[in-house]
């Protein structure tokens, strides 16, 4: 077993199952993708010299594998239909032939040249291709050709004419052909090759050699030609590949969009003074000033100044946010009033944007489990195209009209050409591509293909209660002191035992004092008892915090009165906690977290989506009843721990039922994992949006619901462009055979069948950018 040394962190590695590239010759291995993208990236770029190696190809480099000039931009560039081939630079796919992609988008994306030099090739093909159009179809329209050129004149013409066509126009699309039969990996351009070669190496025969051409083929006492054919075929092929490289580049238009919210340039402050710096230039701990009406160009934390910013483009939200010193910031975010000087945390593609891009590119190269069926079919589909044209070939040389062979060859070439493996393979991918990309537009962040496929057929949505249904942050609606005790005291003296506590609880009486402007003075001998509530010492005083059992343990007794009036509150969905000094009572605060605004209307939009709705919340069972009951919501258990979230998903799973968990917390993520789809709030934390498929850059339940649409549009998208794609290649074949002919007498033409095979591809990509305009 080889060993090699990865160039870039060291690791020991097995030449025979590492990654590698080749450049210049010499083969490098890998650890994984992270390591080998970096060294890709460090390679200077040589015009003269494209950098070779693929993926599962390092025979040539890419311009000997296309036949076309392209410029090599040091990226790792793959394909929409394979996505486990890679190389660096531009090339085509050795398994279908396709042009490559680049897997990380540019703002400011540089044309290799592709899609000018396919568009120069279908230009001449056309000016070369009309003229024999017309000299061929001439007769047929009145035109006397006879009366200008002899026979034999008129096919040298033609030949002259073809020749450029199909030997330079065509030379990619050749290449391409002969590279799958290299690669053992038949795809589309196989059969274009085979198709037009045949054709005009009959016809290139037939003029330099008549006698070779058996009489058979004969029509009008003289061998037929298909210099038109062959041209026109391979004109409109090149039209097809200059529309798809058109409407393929329109799918990478959501990341674009990302990528155009950061600004191109930074104000990098020091000790010189203020200086304007290109965005690659900055570095965690540079100082940055952010005028009003400007971008925030990393994530970074606000060192000096206040100011409001537009975070629509994270959260969703249209409100701006005040930001003061040491208030984070986010890349891409909009400061609106005032100037703000911030320091760089995260900076490129470590900031939330740049991660959130990310995410989006990786998903859209993802492959969903529906494509499993295309693969197996694809794998057959042009061997049995080539068997297809051989009977096609051996049916009408047996029992065709005369001239049989003439009419047998046309059969055969036509068959050839009118099948579209590649509307079949672009089915999903496409789909994919666009509709991640447009979940991304709408801050709903799919991790990948499957994702995508599974949450359409999602039927039960469970959520937690804090930050999902709710603001998340609680806060003090109601005091009630007993008496001989008031409201100022009894606040005070809980926030002071509470300010070392970090429970969402506790910081919400702490700003509830200081909202009042109360002294709140600093505790000592700090205790907590989980589930239960906390103590500590306030000006020599103990003071307890905590639920009516908590109080009752350690002898503190609640009058009937006030225990009345928690059950109360309780029944409204408030959280009650009592205080004490010593054992004597001081009253109850009653804590609310307010539902969000947009959670009745978005429950209301999942019921007629047809989902069943599910709360699970560690919340008593009277407060849990409360928003249930307000909200509409199906079923709920309260009280419940992070085990038993993950224990009733799993449950759920049990009976059948397809399971999408939307949570923000740490307690959520064992229940994210076990679900079928786990959806992240955005606003969560990292480790609930590492175990989520989905995640909610806006930390809002409507995303759920757009999650939930997209799927279901994504996935009809996909099915109506492998119906149309397996409907075309079902008509499409047996018609270009010649099925029809017996009964109406149409034998289809080669020319019309590239005209349809060209246009097959085309319209499945432009059905799967129609999902850019979905509304969800």
């Amino acid at each position: 077993m080889a060993q090699a040394t990865d160039p870039i962190c060291g690791m020991q590695v097995d030449t025979e199952t590492a990654l590698s590239l080749t450049l210049d010759g010499t083969t490098h291995f890998f650890c994984g993708a992270g390591c080998r993208d970096k060294f890709a990236k460090q390679q200077p770029v040589s015009a003269e010299k494209p950098a070779e190696g693929h993926s599962c190809c390092h025979d040539k480099p890419a311009q000997q594998r296309t036949g076309t000039s392209k410029k090599n931009d040091g990226r790792l560039y793959t394909c929409p239909m394979h996505p486990e081939v890679e190389q660096v630079g531009p090339g085509s796919c050795p398994k279908c032939g396709m042009d490559l992609e680049p897997k990380t988008v540019s703002l400011d994306e540089e044309d290799d040249g592709t899609a000018a030099d396919m568009s120069r090739r279908f230009w001449v093909g056309v000016a070369l291709s009309v003229p024999l159009l017309v000299l061929t179809m001439g007769p047929m329209v009145g035109l006397d050709v006879d009366h200008w050129l002899s026979a034999t004149s008129a096919g040298w013409l033609q030949f002259l004419l073809a020749s450029p066509v199909v030997l330079w126009c065509g030379w990619p699309l050749l290449m391409r052909g002969w590279q799958s039969v290299v690669h053992r990996s038949p795809n589309m351009f196989t059969l274009i090759a085979i198709g037009t070669l045949t054709a005009f190496a009959f016809s290139v025969v037939a003029v330099l050699f008549p006698a070779l051409i058996p009489a058979a083929f004969y029509e009008h006492g003289r061998p037929p030609l298909y210099f038109e054919a062959a041209a026109v075929i391979i004109t409109l092929v090149l039209l097809g590949q200059v529309l798809e490289l058109g409407a393929r580049k329109r799918t990478s238009g959501a990341i674009r969009e990302l990528l155009q919210l950061a600004p191109k340039t930074a104000h990098r402050v020091s000790d010189s003074g203020e200086q304007d710096v290109p965005l690659d230039d900055i570095q965690t701990g540079d100082q940055l000033r952010v005028r009003p009406g400007e971008k925030m160009p990393v994530d970074g934390i606000v060192r000096e100044g206040e100011s409001t910013v537009d975070e629509a483009m994270l959260t969703g939200e249209p409100l701006p946010v005040e930001k003061h010193p040491r208030d984070k910031v986010s890349a891409g975010t909009l400061n609106q009033s005032g100037s703000l000087l911030i320091e760089a945390q995260q900076v490129g593609a470590e900031t939330v944007l740049g991660r959130i891009v990310d995410m989006v590119a990786a998903a859209q190269r993802s492959r969903a489990p529906i494509q499993r069926l295309v693969d197996v079919v694809a794998a057959w589909f042009v061997p049995a195209v080539i068997v297809a044209a051989l009977i096609a070939f051996g049916v009408w040389a047996t029992i065709g009209p005369e001239p049989r062979l003439a009419h047998a060859l046309l059969a055969a070439v036509s068959v050839l050409i009118i099948a579209c493996p590649c509307a079949l393979g672009l089915a999903t991918p496409m789909s994919i591509m666009v509709g991640i990309g447009r979940g991304a537009r709408e801050g709903v962040l799919i991790k990948d293909a499957q994702v995508l496929e599974t949450m359409e057929k999602v039927d039960t949505i469970v959520v937690d209660k804090t930050g999902t249904l709710t603001e998340g942050r609680p806060r003090v609606v109601d005091v009630v002191a007993v008496e001989g005790s008031s409201e100022e005291d009894l606040l005070a003296q809980a926030a002071a035992a509470e300010s070392v506590s970090e429970h969402p609880l506790a910081r919400a009486i702490v700003d509830a004092a200081k909202e009042r402007e109360l002294s709140v003075t600093k505790a000592t001998d700090f205790q907590s008892t989980t589930g239960g509530g906390i103590e500590a010492q306030v000006d020599g005083r103990h003071i307890r915090v905590g639920k009516q059992d908590f109080m009752a343990n350690n002898g503190v007794q609640v009058p009937e009165e006030i225990a009345k009036k928690s059950r109360a509150m309780q029944s409204e969905g408030r959280t009650v906690v009592f205080v004490a000094a010593e054992e004597n009572l001081l009253g109850m605060i009653a804590i609310a977290d307010p539902i969000k605004q947009t959670t009745p209307a978005t429950i209301a939009r999942l019921h007629e989506l047809g989902l069943k709705l599910v709360m699970l919340t560690g919340d008593a069972q009277a407060t849990a009843q409360a928003v249930a009951s307000e909200l509409g919501i199906d079923d709920f258990t309260a009280g419940v721990s992070p085990e038993d979230k993950h224990n009733y998903v799993q449950d759920l799973r049990k009976q059948g039922r397809i399971v999408a968990m939307a949570g923000d917390g740490i307690n959520d993520a064992p229940a994210l994992a076990a679900a079928d789809v786990g959806i992240a709030m955005g606003t969560g934390s990292d480790v609930a949006i590492e175990s989520a498929g989905v995640t909610l850059v806006g930390g809002d339940l409507r995303g759920v619901v757009k999650a939930a649409a997209l799927s279901r549009a994504t996935m009809t998208n996909i099915r109506q462009n492998l119906f149309f794609a397996f409907g075309y290649n079902a008509i499409g074949i047996p018609i270009a055979a010649g099925v029809l002919y017996p009964a109406f007498g149409w034998l289809l033409s080669p020319m019309i069948a590239a005209a349809a095979m060209s246009l097959s591809s085309v319209s499945v990509i432009g059905n799967a950018l129609r999902l850019r305009a979905v509304n969800v």
